[in-house]
């Protein structure tokens, strides 16, 4: 079952891979400082992520003037992301849940993803997005069972407005 609104936010360590080297990015360590967006998308280097992160990226600005920081995580390893983010000019940070333990922790983990087309890759991310705010809290949460569906980012802003 999916995290949702009220609840903490499950704290998780991951890796993002950057120009400069691996960076350990811990979710707790934003609480106090700024409100979160976890944007869970299942796959690097395809369309609809590609459209989603290049979207994200190109209006970071509005998200930064919600005093919000914004994190896309996907099951890939660091290493495609990197190379995803520099191909399509992605600039969020983009975070590792290798092992698909984040996707469990949030409840968003596909059990076969796209069985109708014999991908039965278990773990794979949902489609998601959570607003989480200064304290930990959960005050968005939005879980798309199709992965060609996009999250309603206005209502990311809306929420995040509201805090």
């Amino acid at each position: 079952m999916p995290i949702t609104v009220g609840q903490k936010a499950p704290d998780f360590t991951l890796v993002s891979k950057t120009a400069s080297g691996p960076e350990v990015v811990k979710l707790s360590d934003h609480f106090g400082k700024a409100n979160i967006v976890l944007v869970f998308f299942p796959m690097a280097f395809t369309s609809v992520c590609t459209t989603e992160m290049c979207d994200l990226s190109n209006g970071i600005s509005d998200y930064e003037k919600l005093d919000a920081k914004v994190f896309g995580i996907s099951g890939d390893s660091p290493f495609a992301q990197e190379i995803w983010a520099q191909k399509e000019n992605i600039t969020i940070p983009l975070l590792s849940d290798y092992e698909h333990e984040v996707a469990e922790a949030y409840g968003i983990a596909y059990e076969q993803f796209l069985p109708a087309k014999n991908l039965i890759m278990g773990g794979v991310s949902k489609r998601s997005a959570f607003v989480i705010d200064k304290e930990g809290t959960v005050q968005y949460a939005e879980v798309l069972e199709s992965p060609g569906d996009l999250p309603d980012f206005e209502a990311v802003k809306k929420a995040l407005a509201s805090l």
